[in-house]
């Protein structure tokens, strides 16, 4: 075990967040999980729990595989998975899987293992190291719009097409962070407006020509307007039983019942994945909400930090590119439960049940951990060199 410890590097807080949100995660999905385990026939709850501990158990793999790996080579990595990923996204969508009409391809089947993955989480890692890398690559140079048409807006718009007729909260979220990140960057803000000006009446266009021939392609447009309708105006109808049960779970919070002790998780769907702050809060009361918070708040503090540390322009951007969705997803499924936003479909990362979500959280992790701990090896070697005593006793 002491070996193991000594191979774990890069920043020690965020080891520990996410060490926490693991180790806190097991008891409401295991809670939650009663309502999957009715639904499915199955009269026990702990094959969920060694289902949830098994994905967790793999993303920590992942997770410590990754951040072993210098960060220079998700540089060159980035640029093999685009097309990797396209193939992937155009894949899924042929698989034409719809529910009640509407596009359900979302995930594809891994063989052998008989395990599903959604393919546009991986998408959106790879997208954003992808971004992370061109934007490097072209600081504090003089940017011309035209030339970065085909090498960076290109790949971003198509994997992005491909995932919008399935998924529109993901494509918004995606899009929102690279919007951010080429801020960051320092990409042209006149460039930046037309891009986000292209991506509005790109939506626009997609949503006008899917409900003037809905047969063409199955989408989920009419579920989108639906939700942000019901968001806007409030009304009490069929689509807003989710959140009237969330709304439910929260109010009883207010005297929390107790862990395992959840009465709406017999009723809300995806108590385990989606809902599942809400389940958190009627359990564990505010206490268990504002601890959750602290800790993805700690998380954008420390990711910032790392990314500030860093020592190159590359390591920055990756840091923010792959770090800031984990938090902007959270606080997302926070404010979806508590009614501050309409229903998005996104779980609460390394705390809802789902093996894809957890993967690739990992995956995103790691690669801070690494930018880190490549940091940790410079100032290592920056303390050798300044102690010639130091370097004596590395030599005997």
């Amino acid at each position: 075990m002491q070996n193991l410890f000594k191979q774990i590097k890069g920043d020690r807080a965020i080891w520990a967040i996410v060490t926490l949100l693991a180790i806190f995660s097991f008891l409401p999905v295991y809670s939650a999980a009663s309502n999957l385990a009715y639904h499915g026939g199955n009269s026990s709850t702990f094959s969920f729990f060694i289902k949830h501990f098994m994905h967790l158990f793999l993303g920590f793999a992942i997770m410590f595989g990754i951040h072993k790996v210098p960060y220079k080579y998700f540089r060159g990595l980035s640029m093999v998975m685009i097309p990797i990923v396209l193939v992937l996204l155009v894949v899924t969508m042929l698989q034409g899987t719809t529910i009640d009409g509407a596009n359900a391809s979302r995930w594809i089947q891994i063989p052998i293992v008989g395990m599903s993955f959604q393919t546009s989480t991986l998408a959106a890692v790879v997208l954003m190291v992808y971004v992370a890398r061109y934007l490097s690559k072209i600081k504090d140079k003089e940017v011309q719009f035209k030339e970065t048409i085909l090498p960076l807006w290109s790949p971003v718009f198509l994997i992005l097409i491909l995932i919008l007729p399935a998924n529109f909260s993901t494509t918004a979220i995606v899009f929102t962070m690279i919007m951010m990140l080429a801020f960051i960057g320092g990409y042209p803000l006149k460039y930046l407006a037309l891009m986000m000006l292209s991506g509005f009446v790109g939506l626009t266009i997609f949503i006008l020509v899917a409900k003037a021939f809905p047969e063409a392609m199955p989408n989920r447009v009419d579920t989108w307007i639906s939700r942000i309708e019901n968001f806007s105006n409030g009304e009490d109808t069929e689509a807003d039983y989710q959140i009237e049960k969330a709304k439910i779970a929260i109010a009883t919070g207010i005297t929390p019942l107790g862990p395992g002790k959840s009465i709406q998780k017999n009723f809300l769907p995806q108590s385990s994945s989606d809902f599942i702050f809400a389940i958190i809060i009627e359990e564990y009361g505010l206490y268990g909400g504002v601890f959750l918070l602290v800790l993805y708040l700690w998380l954008l503090f420390r990711i910032v930090v790392v990314s500030h540390k860093s020592d190159t322009i590359f390591g920055k951007l990756l840091v923010l590119a792959v770090g800031l969705p984990i938090v902007f997803q959270a606080l997302i499924n926070m404010a979806v439960a508590v009614e501050l936003f309409p229903v998005t479909g996104q779980t609460l990362p390394l705390i809802s049940s789902g093996g894809t979500s957890i993967w690739m959280t990992c995956l995103s992790i790691g690669i801070i951990l690494s930018v880190s701990a490549k940091r940790e090896e410079l100032k290592e070697q920056e303390d050798l060199e300044d102690n010639p005593l130091a370097i004596l006793s590395e030599a005997i």
